[in-house]
């Protein structure tokens, strides 16, 4: 296989670990734990994994001599970067306490599991795969580990490997559900343990204990690098304004990140819109009075950021939603009957006053994705929506009506852009690479010290990463009661940006002067090679909460 010279030298790079971990380790219990809501039913459902102590590895006085284990490992959900280098943590870390442990890889995710399809992940299939980008070495997969067969059918295969233990690499979804099944395997004594370790790059998997979940420092690098380059020629050319969708659509963090790294004139955060009731017609009429601010200085340019679940979160038009998700599914037969050229006039004479003028307003391509484009559930599938194409139309419409009443005398032309997978599989940054290896190789502790229904956790990262905590938290301690399809089930709470976080207040404290004047920064690509200051920087968002 042909390989390009980064990929030669990002395979010799030795992740740097917290000191804890370079010898041998000893779990040191803290501080029993409780839910973050919920206590009495989350602690019903969960009799076995409910309560348990805060684990912190401290090295040891000498090493243990451990039995050889087998572990299976699984990637779950969207990808990452930095997968690759939890497989390696968890492979290196099993090695170091018996050179006969063995680790297996199911093959495109929990599908893999319940369908008995693996691989034995050997030194030199690793060692291909050390400090890459994807999940390209096992595959990822959304199925969903909820139903008892599935568990027995998963049990059947660890048993026939004679594995012991199982790490479910995967989201918010993913590691509620390696919960239920530390559960299910402690109740019916199958002896197998279930360790899981926090990833999504849309940063909403964190708390007190989960600093941040990984990826996400390496996927908004590569989303600042490409803002930044929009910027600069934005700057050069001055003429047109750039509208960048951006992946997160539970939560704002990485349009909210990216604008701390690149300071564009706009960056509309869903949980604020939220809070503040916004409709669609504030965040249009609030996007045109920058545009128009920044023509009366001669600058007929510019750069919007938006988050992909920005629809979701405008009160007004998840109200809209919620209609006309109800209304297709009880009449769909009849709507099928109607011409296409006469659909929109229908829906708009069957919804309620306010849903449907504000269904009227809505420019032609976006009202045919909401009526037309539903998921298997029946559900419009918000993430096609192209938001970024919507507000750059609406924006243009609203401008126009201003040149009309003598308001606004600029041009404007716009630029659509979305960024979302570019940023999935690129290879990790110093930061991922290390902090990934760091999480593998605490769950593979976790292990040694017989955990299950535990999350591998490396805190106090904004620090070298020799001085990194390594440690364990009970999955339940992070879970709550939510309503999914129609019935309440325990989930991890997800992190939503906090509006009165240092990441956002520092963001509020200087959008005004970044809208007005053109303050870009280039952050450019991510560096590998060089002084620590450029190399191994974290996020912004994590140096403004840890106050570093």
């Amino acid at each position: 296989m042909t390989k390009s010279a980064l990929q030669i030298a990002r395979a010799a790079y030795q992740p740097k670990v917290p000191a804890a971990l370079k010898g041998a380790v000893k779990a040191v219990d803290g501080e029993m734990t409780q839910s973050v809501a919920d206590q009495e039913e989350i602690k019903k459902l969960f009799p076995n994994t409910y309560g348990m102590p805060v684990i912190t590895f401290e090295p040891a006085d000498a090493p243990q001599e451990l039995p050889a284990v087998n572990v299976g490992v699984i990637l779950s959900g969207g990808q990452a970067p930095g997968g690759h280098n939890v497989i390696a943590g968890i492979f290196d870390g099993i090695k170091a306490a018996n050179k006969d442990s063995r680790l297996y890889g199911f093959i495109l995710g929990p599908g893999g599991l319940v369908d008995h399809n693996y691989m034995e992940l050997t030194a030199d299939i690793i060692d291909e795969y050390r400090n890459t980008g994807g999940f390209d070495m096992i595959g990822s997969g959304r199925t969903k580990l909820e139903a008892k067969e599935q568990y027995d059918k998963g049990l059947e295969i660890l048993k026939q490997l004679n594995i012991k233990a199982l790490v479910i690499i995967g989201g918010d979804d993913s590691n509620t559900n390696a919960c239920v099944l530390a559960e299910y395997y402690k109740a019916i004594g199958a002896g197998v343990q279930v360790i899981g370790c926090p990833k999504t790059i849309d940063g909403d998997l964190k708390n007190e204990v989960i600093e941040t979940s990984f990826g996400f420092d390496t996927a908004c690098k590569v989303y600042s690098e490409v803002i930044g380059n929009i910027e600069r020629d934005c700057n050069s050319a001055r003429k047109y304004w750039h509208f960048i969708k951006l992946m997160g659509r539970s939560a704002s963090h990485i349009a909210l990140e990216c604008a701390l790294q690149t300071q564009p004139n706009v960056c509309i955060i869903s949980e604020e819109v939220e809070a503040k009731n916004q409709s669609l017609d504030d965040v249009v009429n609030y996007i045109a009075s920058v545009v128009a601010t920044r023509a009366e200085n001669g600058n007929n340019f510019g750069t919007v950021l938006i988050p992909e679940g920005l629809i979701e979160f405008i009160p007004a038009m998840k109200n809209l939603i919620a209609e006309l998700n109800d209304f297709l599914a009880h009449n769909e037969a009849e709507f099928k009957q109607i011409d296409k050229t006469e659909q929109r006039a229908y829906i708009i004479s069957k919804l309620s006053k306010e849903n449907s003028e504000l269904y009227a307003s809505l420019p032609e391509g976006v009202a045919r994705q909401l009526s037309l484009d539903r998921d298997p559930h029946g559900n419009v599938q918000v993430s096609l929506i192209e938001t970024e194409k919507l507000l750059a139309e609406m924006v243009g419409n609203r401008l126009a009506e201003w040149k009309a009443e003598g308001k606004y005398k600029g041009k404007f032309a716009s630029q659509v852009h979305f960024f979302g997978y570019e940023g999935r599989c690129a290879a990790p940054s110093n930061y991922d690479a290390d902090y990934c290896y760091s999480l593998g190789y605490t769950a593979s502790c976790l292990i040694n010290a017989g955990k299950t229904g535990y999350m591998s956790s490396v805190r106090n990262t904004t620090a070298p990463a020799d001085q990194w905590i390594a440690g364990g938290i009970p999955v339940t301690m992070m879970m709550n009661m939510e309503r999914r399809h129609g019935e309440m089930k325990p989930v991890i709470q997800k992190a939503l940006v906090k509006l009165d976080g240092a990441p956002f207040k520092t963001f509020a404290a200087n959008r005004e002067n970044w809208a007005v004047n053109t303050e870009y920064v280039y952050p450019g690509p991510i560096q590998y090679f060089g002084p620590t200051e450029v190399c191994d920087q974290t996020t912004k968002t994590l140096q403004l909460e840890q106050a570093k």
